[in-house]
């Protein structure tokens, strides 16, 4: 395992975040009786960036339980990794609250955390109702002038009506502070009509795919990889990723058929929300956390299902 230089990889407030590789977004552990653990997360994070090719660290999301903390908590645990990866790389902030107003001070909280980026998610209501066209770009503007915060446009699954249409994504990558899209439209249509488009207009801006069960068609298109699988196997994610780079289908296959099982067992389920809790399972399997403990509303998974996440980390080779 190569260890990285911190003298390389330090960022800076006004220096644009290198996310071309691998950016895990960190499972959030907590003790057995549900209170967040500082110190096992923190080891998380100095286990993940030990690892080249790790180019940030993602918190708060989905995979992070990120809206089932409170806001101290969030804070403590942007600070706590901040501290942990100690310039490493930077600390990215998912930002999900639903009025731009609330977003916006969400953002400066985390700002003064000591967090460089943020993923800003859609405003919730967007989900079910859809969006007033202009009101993603103004979303985003507000963020980034309230906050300094450097943006990751987040495109969220087209079978939602906050998924955004190609006119608003090329908008939202136009604007100041805007340096990456996180795309997991989970529509090949579009990934193969939309993304070329991003690439021909804005070369700068670094693509990520967070199409955890979708990895093979995606990687050959991209910058980087910016997942919640990064938590479990990120040692083959980064080769994957370099894979993908090379145009060199025959190592991402391979790579794509090693990892399937745990794919499969991770991410195949009922619910795309049970991967965070089987994300937990194979990382308790890895000997990284201590507990698979969870927040409602997420529940936690058989006996039978983490005697499946195991199997299938021994098949791929990862225990």
């Amino acid at each position: 395992m190569t260890v990285h230089d911190p003298k390389l990889a330090t960022e800076t407030k006004t220096s644009v975040m290198d996310l071309r590789g691998l950016s895990p977004a960190p499972v959030t552990a907590f003790t057995r009786d549900g209170k967040v653990d500082y110190a096992a997360n923190a080891e998380l994070a100095r286990w993940l960036v030990s690892i080249q090719g790790v180019k940030s660290l993602v918190c708060l999301g989905h995979a992070g339980e990120g809206t089932f903390l409170t806001q101290d908590e969030q804070v403590k645990l942007i600070e706590t990794l901040v501290e942990a990866v100690d310039g490493q790389v930077p600390i990215i902030a998912g930002i999900t609250g639903e009025g731009t107003e609330v977003a916006t001070k969400e953002a400066k909280r985390a700002a003064d955390a000591g967090a460089i980026g943020a993923l800003v998610y859609p405003s919730h209501g967007w989900l079910r109702f859809g969006y007033q066209d202009g009101a993603p770009q103004d979303r985003y503007r507000a963020i980034h002038e309230g906050s300094g915060l450097q943006c990751i446009l987040f495109q969220y699954p087209d079978v939602t009506k906050a998924t955004y249409n190609l006119k608003t994504q090329l908008e939202i990558a136009a604007q100041p502070g805007v340096v990456a899209t996180k795309n997991g439209v989970r529509n090949m249509k579009r990934w193969d009509t939309e993304i070329p488009v991003l690439r021909n207009e804005f070369p700068d801006l670094q693509i990520l795919t967070c199409h955890d069960e979708y990895l093979l068609h995606t990687m050959f298109d991209v910058d980087g990889a910016l997942v919640g699988y990064g938590n479990v196997a990120p040692e083959l994610l980064v080769k994957f990723i370099e894979a993908g780079k090379a145009k060199d289908y025959v190592k991402a296959r391979k790579l794509h058929d090693q990892l399937l099982p745990v794919t499969k067992a991770i991410y195949h389920r009922g619910s795309h929300m049970e991967g965070t809790v089987a994300l937990k399972i194979a990382l308790v399997a890895r000997g990284i956390l201590k507990n698979a403990t969870v927040r409602s509303p997420l529940l936690d998974l058989s006996k039978d299902a983490e005697e499946e996440i195991k199997a299938a980390l021994r098949s791929s080779g990862i225990i």
